[in-house]
């Protein structure tokens, strides 16, 4: 099971690579061709960005993450029950320990981050170490060894990272078209096709709301999926119902977040405060996810 689940995550992430990457080409053009009335130059300079952007994200992404969390490697020493626990799943889940990080915030909230299980960290806040028993951290712990083993953070960095493009590229379109840039060039634009036109103002008007939606998409199903996988590996629902119970009874969030990487966060970072519609949010709700457990 454990194994399918893997090659089917792997699977998806070149399927997504795939979606992603001509959505990236795709806007490339409708920019290119709403400011030039060329079908040629766009694509090309939006193949030149990707080529160059997402490498960078990936060898990048592990030290950005922490570095917008705030969060600071610890040893055995300072947190033995934790270092214990941690390296108990790591057995059960046959992966390697990972290195162990805190972010000094009172709110609970974990994460896990690493292109691989290699290279992985899992972080918890200082707030949820504080507020949760050693069962509800060996269920938080699980939750994100199965983000680790799933290679669930390579798809969502992915995701994050090709997102990053398409919003990018789009916003320099849109700034054009308000600003008149579009029409520039009058000989060019003089020439274009205008279904073509209407086309590429759509594409740099609604690729980034699709990106973004599917990319959330993807984030809430690898939450359910992780949420399982945690139960497996530790035998023990409650433990995850009861750590969800207690994480969700934080209204505040943090303190310090940044919207791209909340989603790799295992319950909304930013708390009740910053409610969004189910289609765009982060995370599916605590709610949903407590039923599916206790269905389990």
């Amino acid at each position: 099971m454990l194994y399918q689940q893997i090659q089917q995550n792997k699977r998806k992430t070149l399927v997504l690579l795939t979606f992603f990457c001509l959505l990236v080409l795709a806007i490339g053009w409708a920019v290119g061709y709403f400011l030039n009335g060329d079908l040629i130059s766009g694509p090309i300079i939006a193949a030149g960005v990707l080529a160059f952007y997402v490498p960078i994200t990936f060898a990048s992404a592990k030290a950005q993450v922490l570095s917008m969390a705030g969060a600071h490697e610890i040893k055995k020493s300072d947190n033995p029950m934790v270092f214990n626990v941690v390296e108990e799943l790591a057995l059960a889940a046959h992966v390697p320990m990972p290195k162990i990080y805190i972010v000094d915030d009172p709110s609970p909230n974990a994460f896990a981050t690493g292109m691989k299980p290699e290279s992985s960290v899992i972080a918890f806040t200082s707030g949820l170490l504080e507020r949760l028993n050693r069962e509800e951290i060996a269920a938080v712990t699980a939750h994100e060894f199965s983000h680790i083993r799933n290679y669930d953070i390579r798809l969502m960095t992915l995701c994050i990272a090709l997102v990053g493009v398409i919003v990018v590229i789009a916003d320099i379109g849109q700034r054009m078209f308000f600003w008149g840039g579009g029409r520039s060039n009058k000989r060019n634009n003089d020439k274009s096709n205008p279904i073509f036109m209407v086309i590429a103002l759509v594409l740099i008007i609604l690729a980034p709301l699709v990106a973004q939606f599917v990319q959330l998409a993807v984030s809430r199903n690898r939450e359910y999926l992780a949420d399982a996988s945690a139960v497996e590996l530790t035998r023990d629902p409650q433990g995850l119902i009861n750590a969800l119970t207690k994480i969700s009874s934080d209204s505040q969030g943090m303190n310090h977040v940044k919207d791209a990487t909340a989603s790799m966060y295992i319950s909304n970072p930013f708390g009740k405060n910053r409610k969004k519609t189910n289609w765009f949010a982060t995370h599916p709700p605590i709610e949903s996810r407590i039923e599916r457990l206790k269905a389990m």
